[in-house]
């Protein structure tokens, strides 16, 4: 063998399995470790909400007026409440509202905050100008007293909740959308779809917001 001769190296084919875009980012999560932490944690509160009624040692109703404020100890692990009501228990049982709340307060808070920054976004104008101020308004009032207000007005129910929840969150979505919407409106795709003769419905939800998320 001469100096210059070189050992044969394998053939590189000529197509290379590729992961897609969602089996890239799958496999990315996979490898994660906060991820996997995360996962697990979620699955704790999802198995407790499913099935913490049934082995909670106490019913988180009953009061226990003899042991108020109790420390925790090896009867009550979390201690109990001004009631004497075991806290162990009624985290573990209220983790299936926070469970339902939670979701649908924040889709409840995207759709309403998405549709609104999109309008305000697309029109611009008095309307921009009418609704922003409305919103800024909104956000100046703390939301422990929106929720104060609703709950003497409507009433403590589940709903109640979670519409307090996402009406009040929904106007810094709204805000944020309408930042995207004032900058994707002035590029040629919109210009295109005017020229179609597309309505603003069309324009808005079908052309520009796919650009915005």
């Amino acid at each position: 063998m001469s100096a210059t001769d070189s050992p044969s190296l394998p053939a590189v084919p000529d197509t290379v399995a590729r992961r897609s875009p969602w089996g890239e980012v799958l496999h990315s999560l996979v490898r994660s470790r906060t991820f996997l932490t995360g996962l697990g944690i979620l699955l704790f509160w999802v198995i407790c909400a499913l099935f913490g009624e049934h082995f909670v040692p106490y019913d988180p109703l009953d009061a226990d007026i003899i042991n108020t404020l109790a420390p925790p100890s090896a009867d009550h692990w979390f201690g109990t409440d001004q009631l004497g009501r075991d806290v162990f228990s009624r985290v573990i049982v209220g983790s299936r509202d926070i469970l339902t709340v939670a979701p649908l307060a924040t889709i409840l808070a995207t759709i309403a905050g998405t549709a609104l920054g999109l309008v305000i976004g697309y029109f611009r104008g008095i309307v921009d100008d009418i609704v922003s101020r409305v919103l800024e308004a909104f956000m100046a009032i703390p939301v422990v007293i929106i929720a104060l207000l609703a709950i003497v007005a409507l009433g403590t129910s589940k709903i109640t909740v979670i519409v307090v929840i996402g009406l009040s969150f929904a106007p810094i979505i709204a805000r944020t959308v309408r930042s995207a919407v004032l900058a994707e409106r002035e590029l040629d795709y919109v210009a295109a779809a005017k020229l179609r003769h597309e309505g603003a419905l069309h324009t808005m939800f079908v052309e520009i917001l796919p650009n915005v998320i």
